[in-house]
């Protein structure tokens, strides 16, 4: 009875999930990316569970408590906690310290892509026990993950800041690993529970733990500063495990989840860097100048591409974004782009037009192309061409937000592991000189 109580409880929670998933989307005002993968992992799990139900399925109640279902429920709870959720289930790519390309996943991307989460939802004693070495084969510790994700982070900067490291907790963390992901610069999220010494192998510490829980609890501070010192020197001597076994036969450390010494929430805000530097795409510098930017998009042009953005204009304005965005930042462009703007601004450039571009080209400072080092090593592709690498490469070498409407661009290069940080907008075409023979709305 108990077994199909708690596979109904599983089945409810799988079926919520779906629906918690939704609202996140309803709530960011967009699809959020990673969303249909996230699905697609809970689906997996409620058929399991339903195979169960049928009877297709024989499992142990234990088995049912060790789902998948625990972490995914923590990546939900997490993207629930948090504003501008970019992405879940993100896979990063970096180089390790052997060199070696590794990938790691990020459960939730958050902040405009300055917050990473981790989602844990493994019991607190089970991470102790990994970290000190009692878990399973294979079990990586938390604290390994955490030096990955520094390590990935490092190199994945959004705006020239590395993103702002979460661990989320959500069946507790023991106070000495939160005390190391603290000093290693992690935030944690979650129950921070106590530790208790104990020593093994005799009748009178058995009974003095039943007889004096209280006591025990009331000296944890005095006991964690004793764990911590015991723990920093196993890390030393790991290489010497074999030689100290018996003194660490006699004592181990027990994780004491009743006891909570500090619960902490998710951060309501994240300090950003902001970056004060702006690069402008051709594209960019196309769509400042246009007519259509400028109030003249009542027209239904001969070309659909042109009445389509018309279209857009009319209902979102894009003139106000780029000047919010650009408002107090030093601007550049690279040689480039100012060269190949010029050329379509002879072509098709009107007169308005092309006396904005003079305004505008005022503004800037123009900069030889010297795209970065981490540019040079893209493939170039029909996405990924020597122009969009001179500019965008330029503005990574000037540590500058490139200002872009060619996100196809920035897809390609991130699917080949180089994340630029970017403002997108929708693009505007030059159309003053096609104005003539469009039909006025």
């Amino acid at each position: 009875m108990a077994t199909y109580s708690t596979l109904q409880d599983r089945i409810r929670v799988a079926k919520e999930l779906l629906e918690q998933v939704d609202k996140i989307c309803s709530r960011q005002g967009r699809e959020v990316e990673g969303r249909a993968k996230l699905c697609s992992k809970l689906r997996a799990e409620l058929k399991f569970l339903q195979k169960v139900e049928a009877g297709k399925v024989m499992i142990k109640e234990s088995h049912l408590q060790s789902t998948n279902l625990t972490h995914l429920k923590a990546i939900v709870e997490s993207a629930e906690n948090l504003e501008n959720v970019a992405s879940v289930l993100h896979v990063f790519a970096y180089e390790g310290p052997d060199g070696q390309k590794q990938t790691l996943v990020v459960d939730v991307v958050a902040n405009g892509g300055h917050t990473w989460v981790k989602a844990i939802g493994r019991k607190a004693e089970a991470l102790h026990n990994i970290w000190q070495g009692r878990g399973q084969y294979g079990d990586k510790s938390v604290i390994r993950q955490a030096e990955e994700f520094l390590e990935a982070s490092q190199q994945q900067p959004v705006q020239y800041s590395n993103p702002h490291i979460i661990f989320a907790f959500y069946n507790g963390v023991s106070s000495p690993m939160a005390d190391k992901l603290k000093e290693m610069g992690i935030s944690v999220r979650g129950d921070i529970v106590a530790v208790n010494t104990m020593i093994e192998g005799g009748e009178e510490e058995e009974e003095d733990e039943s007889e004096d829980k209280h006591g025990l609890e009331e000296e944890n501070h005095e006991l964690e500063n004793e764990v911590v010192e015991v723990e920093e020197e196993e890390e030393d001597d790991d290489d010497n495990e074999d030689n100290d076994s018996n003194e660490t036969d006699l004592m181990h450390t027990r994780v004491d989840r009743d006891t909570i010494v500090a619960s902490l929430a998710f951060p309501t805000e994240v300090k950003v860097d902001v970056c004060n530097r702006a690069n402008l795409d051709i594209t960019t510098l196309i769509t400042y100048v246009s007519s259509l930017s400028h109030g003249n998009c009542h027209f239904k042009f001969k070309e659909v591409v042109l009445t389509e953005q018309a279209t857009q204009e009319r209902q979102e304005k894009v003139l106000p974004k780029l000047e919010e965005f650009m408002k107090g930042k030093e601007l550049f462009a690279c040689h480039s782009a100012v060269e190949d703007f010029r050329v379509i601004l002879d072509t098709l450039g009107g007169p308005g037009e092309k006396a904005r571009a003079e305004e505008l080209l005022v503004r800037i400072k123009v900069v030889p192309d010297q795209p970065s080092e981490r540019t040079k090593r893209l493939v170039t592709s029909s996405k990924v061409n020597r122009r969009s690498l001179m500019i965008f490469g330029t503005g990574d070498t000037l540590r500058a937000v490139t200002i872009t409407a060619n996100s196809g661009f920035v897809r390609a290069a991130s699917n080949q592991g180089v994340r630029y940080s970017v403002f997108i907008h929708q693009p505007r075409a030059l159309t003053e000189g096609k104005e003539w023979r469009a039909t006025p709305i």
